[in-house]
């Protein structure tokens, strides 16, 4: 059973993380620096593959952010990080989060699925911890769809799964 359910969490959560890839792809120069602080497009990308970092991470004491990334994310009163990302640099922090998602679901076993994860008020399974990330992501790579519809009046196709 847990052979199963580790196949369709990593199709799914590999199709969220293409998803993301194809709406950073499609994104124009124009829309990628346009300036409106929290919504910024460059912003949602870096927001979420960040949580997807922090979350594919065995503890959160242990975290350390993908090439000097900043931890600009878990400041309370919310701050946004030092300078704008470029395409490339948040490409290969999704590559990053695409490889550790891949080694994470191929290695969970049972006991670790059913460890408690606990960040700040967040207290559930690592395998609920799973589906929750990769919920988190599909709701901000929706976001990323939609400006892209309402900017340039298209979006990335929906990636149905991955291998």
């Amino acid at each position: 059973m847990l052979s199963d359910l580790k196949k369709s969490i990593s199709s799914q959560f590999l199709a969220s993380i293409k998803m993301l890839e194809n709406a950073i792809d499609m994104c124009p120069e124009n829309i990628w620096h346009y300036r409106n602080d929290f919504s910024d497009f460059w912003y949602i990308v870096y927001h979420s593959l960040f949580w997807v970092d922090f979350y594919l991470t065995e503890s959160p004491d242990d975290y350390i952010p993908f090439n000097g990334i900043g931890l600009s994310e878990l400041d309370y009163d919310g701050i946004l990080p030092d300078k704008v990302f470029e395409k490339q640099e948040l490409k290969s922090f999704l590559e990053h989060c695409r490889a550790k998602c891949k080694d994470k679901i191929k290695n969970l076993d049972e006991e670790k699925a059913s460890q408690i994860y606990k960040f700040g008020n967040l207290e559930m399974t690592y395998l609920e911890l799973l589906l929750y990330n990769l919920r988190h992501l599909q709701h901000h790579t929706g976001q990323l769809n939609l400006i892209l519809r309402q900017q340039i009046d298209s979006a990335p196709k929906w990636v149905r799964k991955t291998e």
